[in-house]
């Protein structure tokens, strides 16, 4: 990502905000504040759009009064709920992608690769009610469009400051205005009377000072506020080995995941399979088929799944993995007792394994887990059901992927055990 501004008809535009949605009544500048400090205070600007907010920091080039790109093409697509967009545009890409009216991404990236990486992810998700991708893309079912024929150039949603500090000093040099102008005009009327009558400009200061004493109270408020969010306990860490995907489960998703992505199909040929922690991919290279081919058949073999021509010979596609059960495990051994068990397992087998301990970490922003994990990789013949059962007798086991070399008909596993810390 290289900036976090675009220019769209010679005006300078936000990009890359941090949007939450808030409830009814949550919004305006105290909501704004509040959300800041319960990130992490930076945020000094923001700007209040369809039950969201969405923050800015000054430090990272944005000012106030910049209008804001994604909320101008959320305005000008009101057609759609939902749509996920890539604009080409001077020195790379700007990804938009709106859900049910909320803004989940609002990013510039000034490379190709990554942008086109970021867009194929988020396109997993189902139900988009529309594509705008550069047509070099390739995207199913996508137009191309120019941002500025999206954004008119009139913007009407702007970054305003969070702090109230400018706004009571406008208004205090207002009142002073007020009152400075008041005292001139009637000057010499308040000279040639004797009358204890209540003078213009001394009514005005009460008023002022009034003024002034309510927003101080609104301040003292949003500080009482701030300070009882501050004083909020952080969540509890979660260990990774009290939420593992069951071992039977997982192994059995990832061969059906697999096997769905190797169909058969005329005219293309499988490379090659991986199951990872989330998705399965599959690479497929032509020998006398065509792309049109290709889809015609894979629409019905593979629904759901998504597609990525990586050249006019070779495409990948890819499904996202169901969810399993998950369950709290880890192994009462240390990492060196089960290198050495893992070992000896293997050895027995005649197996090849590579296997070694690394420490991790995980945090909850304010305290850190230690913990270690034993990594084993392995090729085998077994399918990953049966080389799973190879573990019955060890805790916190967690198949982190497997591959599937179609030439040798082999598979490659990538195993880890949560092995006890002391």
């Amino acid at each position: 990502m290289a900036n976090n501004t675009i220019l769209i008809h010679r005006k300078k535009y936000a990009v890359g905000l941090f949007w939450q949605p808030v409830a009814s009544g949550v919004g305006g500048r105290a909501g704004a504040r509040r959300l800041s400090h319960s990130i992490d205070g930076r945020y000094g600007l923001f700007v209040e759009y369809n039950q969201m907010i969405g923050l800015a920091a000054r430090r990272s080039g944005y000012r106030a009064g910049m209008p804001v790109a994604a909320a101008e093409i959320v305005d000008a697509m009101t057609e759609y709920s939902s749509f996920l967009t890539a604009f080409v545009i001077a020195g790379g890409f700007y990804i938009v992608a709106v859900r049910n009216g909320i803004i989940l991404k609002d990013n510039f990236y000034d490379s190709e690769n990554v942008a086109r990486t970021e867009y194929a992810e988020l396109a997993q998700m189902p139900d988009w009610g529309a594509f705008i991708a550069p047509e070099s893309w390739g995207v199913p079912r996508s137009i191309e469009r120019s941002i500025d024929d999206v954004i008119n150039g009139h913007a009407h949603t702007a970054l305003r400051s969070i702090h109230l500090t400018g706004s009571v000093i406008v208004s205090l040099l207002l009142i002073l205005l007020f009152i400075g102008g008041i005292g001139l005009i009637f000057h010499d009327s308040l000279l040639r009377t004797i009358s204890p009558r209540p003078e213009m400009s001394r009514v005005d200061e009460e008023l002022a000072a009034e003024y002034k004493r309510q927003i101080e109270e609104k301040n003292k408020q949003l500080d009482v506020e701030y300070n009882i969010e501050k004083k909020l306990p952080p969540e509890p860490i979660v260990m990774p080995y009290e939420i593992l995907p069951d071992v039977a489960a997982r192994a059995d998703v990832c061969y059906r995941a697999i096997g769905f992505l190797m169909q058969s199909i005329p005219g293309w040929v499988p490379v090659a399979a991986k199951c990872g922690e989330t998705h399965a991919t599959a690479q497929l290279r032509r020998t006398f088929g065509t792309l049109g081919d290709f889809y015609t058949v894979a629409t019905d073999l593979m629904p759901g799944a998504y597609v990525q021509e990586n050249s006019e010979n070779l495409i990948s596609v890819r499904v996202k993995l169901p969810d399993v059960d998950v369950i709290s495990s880890q192994d009462e051994r240390d990492a060196d007792t089960i290198i050495r068990d893992v070992t000896t397992l293997f050895q027995g087998m005649n197996m090849d394994a590579d296997i070694h301990s690394v420490t991790d970490t995980v945090t909850n922003g304010v305290d850190t887990a230690y913990f270690d994990i034993v990594e084993i990789s392995a090729s085998s013949k077994m399918v990953p059901m049966q080389f799973m059962k190879l573990f019955d007798n060890f805790g916190g086991v967690y198949l982190t992927a497997c591959d599937w070399n179609y030439s040798n008909r082999t598979w490659n596993y990538e195993v880890i055990i949560y092995a006890k810390t002391n």
